[in-house]
């Protein structure tokens, strides 16, 4: 049986709850027979691996491989999944470079089948995967709880991720845009409709640069490495997104009223 993150508040306050008590849920959560079971499969068994083909081939393990980049859902689409880790990241028309979601390419640069050679054998491989698989799993738990407040969570891994790699300030800003998750918690915390991701992709970026400018004055995308930076994202995402919820719920109340005062005077 799997630790269920426990969570009483939503909002800013089920965010502070959650601050507090992380580092002992994240262990009873990672210490859980299901997630134990899977990680020391995971740790005993990937150096043998030594072709795309062979990961996709087994799905125990490449349950803990898509887990550990968030991409759990496609792990069903092995054709797929191949074709990125096959063609790797180093030519411009590779598969994980012509994708939107920037996870696909951080995947494929993990495991290295189409780059320089795989990296399953490397001693210290195993366990960066299982941080990371540790991690996203959490995460997605406390998502079953609240999804905002995983939203929340993924927010300092996924920019963290971004500031590993060498970028441009375009490039990351590009590569927040590119990651569904992030991409949702700033697109709330800046007040932009979810039809934003349909304008020119160059006005996006203006918008994004403006709007942050303007709500957490900073000059440039790395600025957003700053703890207190996050913070302020992160409290910024969640009052909204829980206003959002709140006006949703009010407008759906309202509906409901009209709808039953209908039935009553022509019924």
């Amino acid at each position: 049986m799997t630790f269920q993150p426990v969570i009483p508040l939503s909002g800013f306050a089920g965010w502070r709850f959650l601050e507090r008590t992380m580092e002992a849920q994240k262990t009873s959560f990672v210490e859980s027979i299901v997630i134990k079971r899977a990680t020391e499969y995971f740790a005993e068994e990937i150096s043998t691996i030594r072709t795309a083909e062979d990961l996709v081939g087994n799905r125990r393990l490449l349950e803990v491989a898509l887990g550990a980049f968030g991409l759990d859902e496609d792990i069903n689409s092995k054709a797929f999944i191949q074709k990125i880790l096959e063609d790797g990241t180093i030519s411009d028309d590779a598969l994980a470079n012509r994708l939107t979601d920037k996870r696909y390419r951080q995947f494929a640069e993990a495991f290295g089948f189409g780059n320089l050679g795989p990296r399953t054998s490397l001693s210290s491989f195993a366990g960066e995967i299982i941080d990371r698989y540790e991690t996203r799993q959490f995460e997605l738990a406390v998502g079953e709880q609240d999804g905002d407040m995983r939203l929340a969570l993924s927010l300092a891994n996924g920019l963290s991720d971004i500031f590993d790699q060498n970028l441009s300030d375009d490039g990351q800003w590009f590569s927040m845009m590119g990651n569904p998750p992030l991409r949702r918690t700033f697109e709330t915390a800046l007040g932009l409709p979810s039809s934003f991701g349909q304008i020119d992709i160059d006005l996006q970026l203006e918008t994004f640069r403006d709007r942050s400018r303007a709500t957490f004055g900073i000059e440039s995308f790395s600025d957003f490495n700053a703890p207190e930076t996050q913070e302020t994202l992160t409290r910024l995402f969640l009052v909204r997104s829980q206003a959002d919820g709140i006006s949703s719920l009010s407008n759906g109340s309202v509906a409901l009223s009209l709808l039953q005062s209908s039935r009553i005077s022509f019924g």
